[in-house]
């Protein structure tokens, strides 16, 4: 358990000892409550201006047991996502009777999930491990991949829609798992950060930057959605219009500017840089909407069906949330690139 709490913040004078040692007591209520006593040993963290102790056994492996009984496809995939999300570095999962589809759900489940691999198997129990070494992972590359692989989903849905290629459309989908993954990774991390000051240092960036990237990771898990979105409604769309089509590319143009731009203000190290390109997002952004209604007027004055444009009409929803994702994330690149107040 780290000591932090503003709540119950008590004030402890330094003191030397010996000549050249500071020394600081700690509140006889926290060790009595962390079960620490004369003897034992406890960990210190810096962080910029702050301190973190935290007990010897805040650092140990994690495990957790889940009772499945009962539990469906969905339900079971839920809890292993959760559990996976939540730092669990054992996972027992266990019933009277574990059955032969709770078995491929979790083996499913693991293997959608970066590191984890299924370590035992009895008739009453899985044992699931991760097998990653926290300090291999860089949360900013994994924000970085996500980026990659979202921007060209978006890209290439707006692509398969012009052309109606099924094959470029259905590729995108598949490539929705990735940024998923990834999205787990990111947040694993992320709590892993905020319930560890261990795990936030060897992650090699502050809680509060952790926290800025775990936002900017989902909005880029959104966009992906959009994309996949879009993506599966090729398949009900005859050949789309031209002007359709051209309203619709120049909808997409403008919010992927958004999001590069955001992006670009997110991953600069330049403060000043950030907050230039995170303004320039969100003043492009505001255009995100006529260009919307452009699109739209666009589908009402072309010769389709009702179904149709229907379906033309969710494109434009989803890159103009696009659009919308994009300003968050300029949001989040400003919050990022200010001042940090003292604690």
């Amino acid at each position: 358990m780290v000591f932090w709490c503003n709540l119950c913040m008590e004030q402890r004078k330094v003191q030397m000892t010996g000549g050249s040692t500071y020394t600081v007591s700690i509140p006889k209520s926290w060790a009595r409550d962390n079960d620490v006593s004369t003897g034992d040993e406890v960990s210190f963290y810096e962080e910029n201006d702050t301190l973190l102790l935290s007990t010897a056994t805040a650092d140990e492996t994690s495990e957790g047991t889940l009772d499945v009984s009962g539990l469906d496809t969905e339900a079971l995939t839920r809890a292993v996502l959760t559990m996976y999300v939540s730092g669990f570095d054992v996972m027992r999962l266990e019933a009277d009777r574990i059955t032969a589809e709770q078995r491929r759900v979790v083996r499913e489940a693991t293997q959608s999930l970066v590191g984890l691999e299924v370590m035992e198997e009895t008739a009453t129990e899985v044992v699931i491990q991760d097998l990653l070494d926290s300090s291999e992972l860089s949360v900013r590359s994994a924000v970085r991949r996500m980026r990659l692989i979202a921007m060209s989903m978006i890209e290439d849905a707006i692509t398969a829609l012009a052309s109606g290629d099924e094959d470029i459309a259905a590729d995108v989908v598949g490539r929705d798992d990735d940024v998923d993954r990834l999205w787990f990774v990111v947040s694993r991390i992320f709590r892993g950060a905020l319930r560890s000051p261990r795990a936030a240092r060897e992650i090699g960036v502050t809680r509060d930057t952790c926290f800025d990237y775990h936002t900017t990771a989902r909005q880029l898990e959104r966009i992906a959605d959009h994309a996949a979105k879009i993506a599966e409604l090729v398949a009900d769309l005859d050949t789309v219009p031209d002007q359709v089509v051209d309203a619709v590319e120049d909808l997409d143009a403008e919010a992927v500017h958004v999001v590069q731009t955001a992006l670009d203000a997110m991953f600069t190290d330049d403060a000043d840089e950030a907050t230039r390109l995170a303004n320039e997002a969100l003043d492009r952004a505001a255009d995100i909407d006529d260009l919307a209604r452009s699109a739209d007027d666009a589908i009402r004055t072309a010769d389709v069906d009702s179904l149709e444009a229907q379906h033309l009409g969710l494109v434009v929803d989803s890159l103009s949330r696009t659009g919308d994702y994009g300003g968050n994330i300029a949001e989040t690149a400003l919050q990022n690139a200010a001042p940090s107040p003292a604690p």
